[in-house]
């Protein structure tokens, strides 16, 4: 039966495509290529994000970097701090009013009762009253210290005051310890002193702690932990809560004006007016402070927004923007996809909704997945491709160059001549992208059986394919020159170069294993590269294109080789340098008359050897398409005029021709 499919509306709630080690390896193979380095490929990804197989996007640290800079902004945007006053002032106020209320029920209750002597007594002391409100201190913390002092005449004005008093009081203690909420609620003088108890004992732990002593934590929390109903498990974890809270308490602080900044610092004093504890508040501060200093605790926010904030409010918009400041240096700081996993997911996604969360964890996942899949592993603390790895990429490179050949392209390499010219071997390979079906039946139903179990019908998949292998009686012994001067990266030529040879490698190694390939780069001077270098190759960052040095290593290595002989050169410049007889390196732009004769007789060398030079040209100048002739019409080989984009169909297309053409000859 053909399999079926449900398709619905997007709502939000479905999952994205799934990132797995083969799509990610695909995605990081042009990176690879072109830094030649795990680590740089990975940061470059993890920095720019990437796209599933059809277009959906998983966001990199920069989109979130972007993102969270607007939430930050937005919110400073939107509110402002000139409500932390005018909740407390607009409370005392309507308490004040209330207080008024009542004074003027009880003048109007005592001359209803006919009694001459209470209503002179109610109406002087209403004018004390009323003299002692009107004469209140404009500031809160003014306020509050004559409103403690005052003799009220409403019992509920009274029982207001004092519950507004015990809520600041609280909101100004939780800035300090977070988690002792409950514990704070309907303090006795016994339940103050214990809370100065349990300060000092925490501040003790704190210095045994920095000291490297055993800070006793199980036993402080069998003594005080009704205190902490959240029940951290560790001093650590909850000396973190505490130093955040006070942390954004301290910039809050510090965003206020300096008039706000003295207004609560009074209304503090005066709400905390005993001094051991505030002196063990102090200390608390200051000891938090030292173990936390990346809290940032000099950290203001400049709030432009037209709603104002309560106390409550305020505080939570500072946790907020201090966890995002943490965010930002957590995203800006990290060197590699693991670090990312230090982050607070679930508050990731309260700060920056689900889509950022899912694409922080994933890209916390790269390396471990990579890892997992036996494609990287790690040496002595940096990341470096394994064999498979490096088989991976060559595949992937060849994979994409096939792709993108024309159809007339396709037929061509295609086409391969079975029977005379091949040999079995009676051995079977998996079946690869490129390979000739010569479909080994019985194998390849054993792989199926293995992978579904015993029973009809057997179900085939691409992987169980295996294939014979042949070996080829025909031998091509091939060097591709890379040219690795500053110019190739310039130009963007340096990338499609080394895919073709990242490819061809591959091609070579898995199609045509009889066959040698030999790698040589070259810049100011030329060296040969083997096949495990070659993915951590880059240019040079020296001036000079040495093909005369370049070619005198090929002809070397192609010396000790059997069959025909080619050399492949993949290059954007005029040869301006060469080894002198004394076995100096010479430079010069434009390149002179020494340079070129000593780059051609090296040609005239590889021609008398028999080894014919197949050039692909890239960014061709005057100059060069000159020197290119003379090379060409001196050895015999082809030149091929191209650019960067259409530089691999050309080099495979050619080889492969060239091959096809050798096992003809055989053939005939």
């Amino acid at each position: 039966m053909a399999p079926r499919f449900t398709y619905s509306r997007w709502d939000g709630t479905q999952r994205g495509f799934d990132l797995d080690a083969d799509l990610l390896f695909d995605q990081l193979t042009d990176e690879l290529l072109y830094h030649g380095d795990v680590n740089a490929a990975l940061r470059r990804m993890m920095q720019e994000g990437m796209r599933g197989p059809d277009g959906e996007r998983l966001d990199g640290l920069r989109d979130m970097l972007d993102r969270l800079r607007r939430e930050r902004q937005d919110r400073l945007e939107q509110s402002n701090l000139g409500g932390v006053y005018d909740e407390i002032a607009a409370e005392l106020d309507d308490i004040i009013d209330e207080e008024r209320h009542s004074i003027d029920n009880a003048v109007r209750e005592a001359e209803a009762s006919g009694e001459q002597r209470r209503a002179d007594a109610a109406r002087t002391t209403a004018a004390e009253r009323n003299m002692r409100l009107d004469l209140m201190p404009d500031d809160l913390a003014g306020k509050v210290r004559e409103l403690s002092a005052y003799d009220f005449e409403s019992a509920d004005a009274q029982l207001r005051f004092e519950q507004m008093m015990d809520k600041l009081r609280q909101q100004l203690m939780q800035q300090a310890v977070d988690q002792m909420s409950d514990g704070l609620q309907n303090m006795s003088p016994a339940d103050m002193q214990r809370m100065k108890d349990m300060l000092a004992a925490l501040n003790e732990m704190l210095e045994q702690h920095q000291q490297g002593q055993d800070p006793g934590f199980e036993q402080f929390m069998e003594e005080y932990g009704d205190f902490f109903p959240e029940d951290p498990q560790s001093l650590e974890e909850l000396l973190e809560t505490m130093a955040k809270r006070m942390a954004a308490m301290q910039a809050m602080l510090n965003s206020m004006t300096p008039e706000q900044r003295a207004q609560l610092q009074e209304l503090s004093d005066q709400l905390l007016s005993d001094m051991d504890l505030q002196w063990q508040m102090g200390q608390l501060g200051a000891n938090l402070q030292q173990m936390f200093p990346q809290l940032n605790w000099g950290q203001s926010y400049d709030f432009e927004g037209q709603d104002p904030m309560g106390f409550n409010q305020a505080m939570q918009a500072m946790a907020d923007l201090g966890d995002l400041d943490q965010l930002e240096h957590l995203l800006q700081s990290a060197t590699n996809p693991g670090a990312l996993a230090e982050a607070d997911m679930d508050r990731v996604r309260e700060l920056l909704g689900d889509d950022a969360a899912t694409s922080l964890e994933r890209l916390s996942q790269l390396t471990k997945m990579l890892e997992e899949a036996g494609l990287i592993e790690n040496k002595e603390g940096r990341l470096e491709l394994t064999p498979r790895g490096l088989r991976a990429i060559g595949s992937n490179a060849l994979r994409d160059l096939f792709t993108k050949l024309t159809k007339e392209h396709v037929g061509q390499h295609q086409t391969h001549q079975l029977g005379q010219g091949h040999e079995r071997t009676y051995q079977t390979k998996a079946y690869e992208f490129g390979d000739p079906f010569q479909l080994d039946l019985h194998n390849t139903i054993r792989n199926a059986l293995r992978r579904t179990g015993q029973g009809t019908p057997v179900r085939l998949q691409p992987d169980d394919f295996e294939i014979e292998r042949t070996e080829h009686l025909t031998r091509s012994s091939t060097v591709l020159m890379l040219d690795l001067s500053m110019s190739m990266p310039m130009r963007d030529n340096f990338l499609p170069a080394k895919k073709v040879a990242m490819a061809l490698h591959h091609l070579i190694s898995s199609q045509f294993p009889r066959d040698y390939l030999g790698l040589v780069g070259f810049s100011e001077t030329a060296r040969v590269i083997t096949a495990d270098q070659l993915p951590e190759v880059s240019w040079d960052f020296v001036y000079g294109t040495n093909m005369h040095h370049g070619f005198t290593l090929a002809r070397q290595l192609l010396s000790k080789q059997t069959g025909t002989k080619q050399i492949i050169m993949i290059t954007d410049g005029e040869p301006t340098a060469h080894i002198t007889a004394q076995g100096d390196v010479y430079f010069n732009y434009p390149p002179v008359r020494e340079t070129i004769e000593a780059t051609l007789r090296e040609v005239v060398r590889c021609t008398r050897d028999q080894i014919r030079i197949n050039t692909f040209v890239l960014d061709a100048t005057t100059a060069l398409t000159q020197f290119i002739e003379r090379l060409t019409e001196i050895n015999g080989g082809r030149a091929f005029y191209t650019t960067n984009e259409a530089l691999g169909d050309y080099v495979l297309v050619d080889f492969l021709e060239h091959r096809r053409r050798m096992t003809q000859r055989r053939a005939g």
